[in-house]
């Protein structure tokens, strides 16, 4: 078994902050590349971050830069997404993933393929 399981989604005002988990039970190849995406109704699915986890290497999308935070636990296989001055377009769906490669050229997926089953983030002016 190696579905994420996201937790930590909630309402919360413009300007707030949130932190989403993910525990991720697969082996460490199944982990190689782990990720946050999100998606709003209507819209297409989008990569907000990701990390390489053996490495340390992190990306983030344009939109969120230096406000969200993408970091890791691997003693506990917990993925972290911290989310800081939010805003009302960050409504939206967020999802954990994992997989056992890393392309940061394909922003709605970074080519992983272990999907877990959301978490819903909502954001009031």
């Amino acid at each position: 078994q190696v579905q994420p399981v996201e937790s930590g989604g909630g309402s919360v005002q413009a300007g707030g902050s949130l932190r989403l988990s993910c525990a991720a039970p697969g082996d460490t190849r199944s982990r190689y590349c782990m990720g946050w995406f999100r998606q709003a109704p209507g819209q297409e699915r989008e990569g907000v971050a990701g990390i390489v986890t053996g490495s340390g290497y992190t990306y983030y999308a344009d939109s969120v830069k230096g406000r969200f935070t993408i970091s890791q636990d691997n003693a506990k296989r917990t993925l972290y997404l911290q989310m800081n001055n939010l805003k009302p377009e960050d409504t939206a769906m967020y999802y954990c993933a994992a997989g056992e490669t890393c392309d940061f050229r394909l922003p709605t997926s970074y080519g992983m393929n272990y999907w877990g089953k959301g978490t819903l983030v909502t954001i009031s002016s």
